[in-house]
C-alpha cells in the first residue's frame, strides 16, 4: 500500500528524505500583509516585519481542503498537526479525514495531534518514517506513534521577546512590555493545555540554563535532542554545549527555524524537542 507522511508547517520540516512527504502551510495574517510559511518565505523579512509591526495578527491554520489536496491519491495517510489547542490545524485534519475516507473505501488516515510545535513534531515525523520504511501496518504505526507522542518526548522553549504573542491576543500587551523592557526571557514547556511558562529569567546564559533544568525535569537522561532556533544560533549553541558537557553521549542537531514554528516569529526564540 502507498504510505504518505503530511504535516502542516509548525513542525519546521519541509521535506523528510526516504517517504512520500508534504508540509501543508499555516499563515499569520496581518492588517498590512499575509505570510504563507512555504518554502519560498522570506523568513528574515517576516521576523523583521512583524517586529516592527504594532498592529493586530493571528495565525491562520490549512483548511480542509488544503489537507485533501495533501492527501493526493495515497491509500494510507499520517499527519502530524500542531497542538489543538493553539490552532485549528487538527480539527481541519480530521474534517479532511473523515472526508477521504468517507470517499474512498478502504484508505486509511490517522492524525496525531501533537500537543507540541516545531522539533518535537520533527521527531513524531521521523519516527513515522522510521516505520514506514520498517513495513511496519497502519494499525501498528499509528498505535505506536500514539505511544510515542504520549511517553517518550517532550518539548521546551525559550522566548525573548512576547511582543507577536501579544499582538494576536494570546497574552497581555502590557506583559510583553514590560518583559520587553527589563530584559524578561521566558522559559516553559507545552502540553495539551497549552503554552506552560515555568521560568521567567534575565539573560541568555540563565535561560539556556532553565532549558536544561526544565528538560531535566519532564525526564530527559541524555537522549536524542533537535534544537530549532529564530536567529538565536548563540543561545542554540550554548545550549547544546550545556547538555553535552553533562551528557557526551546525547545526539544533538540544531536547525535555524522558519518563522512560525517560534510561536509566531519571535526573533531570539529557541525550540527544544528531546526523547526521554
Amino acid at each position: 500500500m502507498r504510505m504518505k507522511i503530511v504535516t502542516d508547517s509548525a513542525s519546521n520540516m519541509m521535506a523528510l528524505d526516504g517517504v512520500p512527504f508534504e508540509s501543508v502551510p499555516l499563515r499569520i495574517v496581518t492588517e498590512e500583509k499575509e505570510y504563507v510559511d512555504h518554502s519560498d518565505l522570506d523568513i528574515q523579512q517576516m521576523v523583521q516585519e512583524l517586529h516592527s509591526y504594532s498592529g493586530r495578527s493571528q495565525t491562520a491554520c490549512p483548511g480542509m481542503g488544503d489537507w485533501l489536496q495533501a492527501f493526493e491519491d495515497y491509500d494510507v495517510i499520517f499527519c502530524v498537526t500542531i497542538i489543538s489547542r493553539l490552532s485549528g490545524s487538527y480539527n481541519a485534519a480530521m474534517a479532511a479525514k473523515m472526508e477521504y475516507e468517507e470517499e474512498n473505501p478502504g484508505r486509511k488516515v490517522f492524525v496525531l495531534d501533537s500537543y507540541s510545535a516545531g522539533p518535537e513534531m520533527k521527531l513524531h515525523l521521523e519516527k513515522l518514517r522510521e516505520m514506514v520504511l520498517e513495513g511496519k501496518d497502519f494499525d501498528t504505526i499509528s498505535r505506536q506513534i500514539q505511544e510515542y507522542k504520549n511517553n517518550h518526548t517532550a518539548l521546551v522553549f525559550s522566548l525573548q521577546s512576547l511582543r507577536n504573542l501579544a499582538n494576536n491576543g494570546r497574552i497581555s500587551p502590557t506583559v510583553a512590555k514590560i518583559c520587553g523592557v527589563i530584559g524578561i526571557r521566558v522559559v516553559g514547556d507545552v502540553n495539551e493545555e497549552g503554552l506552560h511558562p515555568t521560568d521567567k529569567c534575565r539573560g541568555e546564559k540563565k535561560a539556556v540554563s532553565e532549558l536544561l533544568r526544565n528538560m531535566k525535569r519532564l525526564g530527559y537522561h541524555g537522549n536524542k535532542v533537535l534544537i530549532d532556533h529564530c536567529y538565536n544560533e548563540n543561545g542554540a549553541e550554548q545550549l547544546k554545549d550545556l547538555i553535552q558537557a553533562e551528557y557526551p553521549q546525547a545526539e544533538i542537531s540544531i536547525d535555524k527555524t522558519r518563522g512560525l514554528c517560534s510561536f509566531y516569529a519571535e526573533k531570539g526564540g529557541i525550540m527544544v524537542g528531546f526523547e526521554r
